[in-house]
């Protein structure tokens, strides 16, 4: 999705030549996730000039990461936001900076 992201649309040998480099993946594999993605939702497909198929994501980046955030609190915690992040607090090496701009946006979200 991240090189869709960037750069769209592409098509399947596009994206391998991009991935390769990161994941080592035959065009076959990518083929897969593409299928995947779009039996999800995530991406759109259209015909180019030669009428070869190219993939274009069909939601956004902060859509996709709100979803799937969502559905990791649901799997790993029940839904339930506090013990999440209590563990991040307690597991990640956060910077001074970052611990202030978390307790900033936590103190905006009691705000009425």
């Amino acid at each position: 999705m991240e090189a869709l992201w960037e750069s769209s649309p592409q098509t399947a040998s596009e994206l391998t030549r991009t991935l390769r480099p990161t994941t080592k993946w035959a065009e076959n594999t990518v083929r897969t996730l593409l299928t995947r993605l779009i039996e999800k939702g995530a991406l759109t497909t259209s015909k180019n000039s030669s009428g070869t198929f190219t993939y274009l994501p069909a939601i956004n980046r902060e859509a996709c990461v709100r979803a799937k955030g969502e559905s990791f609190m649901q799997r790993i915690f029940g839904g339930a936001a506090k013990p999440l992040l209590v563990h991040f607090a307690q597991n990640s090496k956060l910077t001074p900076a970052e611990v202030r701009e978390l307790k900033k946006i936590l103190d905006q979200t009691l705000k009425p």
